[in-house]
């Protein structure tokens, strides 16, 4: 969409007050005074006591000054700056702007959206990366095309291949968790998640500790099983045992169809919840992280088109992926009234990133935990 430019809100930053102390009425200079008096007159009691009592005036007069200023400016401290960290010395604007959001306490229903690039890190590669993604390397499946392995059609045909590919990425048996599923969780432990919407179907989200009330497994999931004929279910640890350990394809009992897991092949559609959940919570949502998606995979990529005008959106990626804001930073994508409701892009990893954002917010300890606690073997 078109950006419209927005009335700014003038801003008082500390670096912008410049205030002015004469040397001889400040009060370090009659502290250092007193100081030297006492020092040098140590046999004098007297002397000292002259000293305190001649300054003592200037020195009132000094703090009668600095609350008529402070309240002058509201508030505003007129304080010596402290040294910057080397941290924030080089963390992005981007990720600066992002931990100010989340620390404001502000936002407290944030939906976030993730793709494949998110579990890239736990060894599960992505679909469309060229050379390393999924399509990319099932020429030992002699398919068709690549996404067959996916299609309910070709299924029904020969459901060997998926049988395969499905033993070598079964969850909870190689993967763990990345920063960024830990993230997810730790957003619901602070109480600011009200719901995570994934594409993928590792289900690493849920193994790192999202409860499933707050998730929405877009494309399904490995935890059921339902015949593809008769859509009788099928018990899931029996359907991972014989495709995991005998490598073939569950029989239905009903009608001796294909049984597979509940994940959703082209040709099928989204689960019942998905359909239930999206309208409200795209309604109610008051910030939208999304992250490692090329956003290509329709109803899904249509998400970040249905939130509120008025909710800010984040994204975490390798590349710009649909109408989010230019390279350039932040740029406003419609009419808003605040700064913040401004598109947010940053650029590279998203582990990388949550752990930045995590140092600045002083989550990185409860993040490094919270992973750690979830990591297979």
């Amino acid at each position: 969409m078109g950006s419209t430019s927005t009335p700014q809100a003038a801003v008082v930053n500390d670096s912008d007050v410049q205030v002015d102390t004469p040397n001889s009425g400040s009060l370090e200079a009659v502290e250092n005074k007193e100081s030297w008096t006492i020092d040098s007159n140590n046999n004098s009691n007297s002397s000292a006591t002259k000293e305190e009592s001649a300054s003592s005036p200037r020195k009132e007069q000094d703090d009668v000054n600095i609350d008529a200023l402070t309240a002058t400016l509201e508030g505003v401290s007129i304080a010596p700056k402290q040294p910057t960290s080397s941290l924030e010395q080089h963390v992005p604007a981007s990720i600066k702007t992002i931990a100010k959001m989340l620390a404001s306490k502000k936002y407290t229903k944030i939906i976030v959206l993730t793709g494949a690039g998110v579990s890239c890190n736990a060894g599960i590669p992505d679909f469309r990366t060229p050379g390393t993604g999924l399509y990319d390397n099932l020429q030992k499946y002699n398919l068709p095309f690549p996404e067959a392995v996916f299609d309910l059609g070709f299924f029904a045909r020969n459901p060997n291949p998926f049988v395969q590919l499905a033993s070598e990425l079964w969850p909870g048996l190689k993967h763990s968790p990345t920063i960024t599923h830990s993230f997810i969780a730790l957003l619901e432990q602070k109480g600011m998640l009200l719901r995570t919407y994934t594409q993928n179907i590792d289900m690493l989200d849920v193994l790192a500790g999202v409860s499933e009330e707050r998730m929405i497994e877009c494309h399904g999931h490995f935890r059921t099983a339902s015949c593809t004929r008769c859509s009788t279910p099928f018990d899931g640890e029996e359907c991972k045992r014989i495709i995991v350990e005998e490598k073939r394809v569950p029989t239905c009992m009903s009608c001796k169809g294909h049984v597979k897991p509940d994940i959703v092949f082209f040709g099928e559609g989204l689960p019942e919840r998905f359909h239930r959940l999206i309208k409200r919570d795209v309604r109610d949502a008051d910030l939208l992280i999304v992250m490692g998606t090329s956003l290509m995979v329709a109803p899904v990529c249509e998400i970040p088109n249905m939130v509120r005008r008025d909710c800010p959106r984040i994204l975490f990626n390798r590349e710009l992926v649909g109408n989010f804001c230019s390279r350039g930073g932040m740029k406003s994508r419609r009419k808003s009234y605040d700064n913040s409701e401004r598109d947010i892009f940053h650029e590279g990893d998203c582990d990388d990133s949550v752990r930045l954002l995590c140092s600045l917010l002083g989550w990185e300890e409860d993040l490094n935990e919270l992973n750690s606690s979830t990591r297979l073997g």
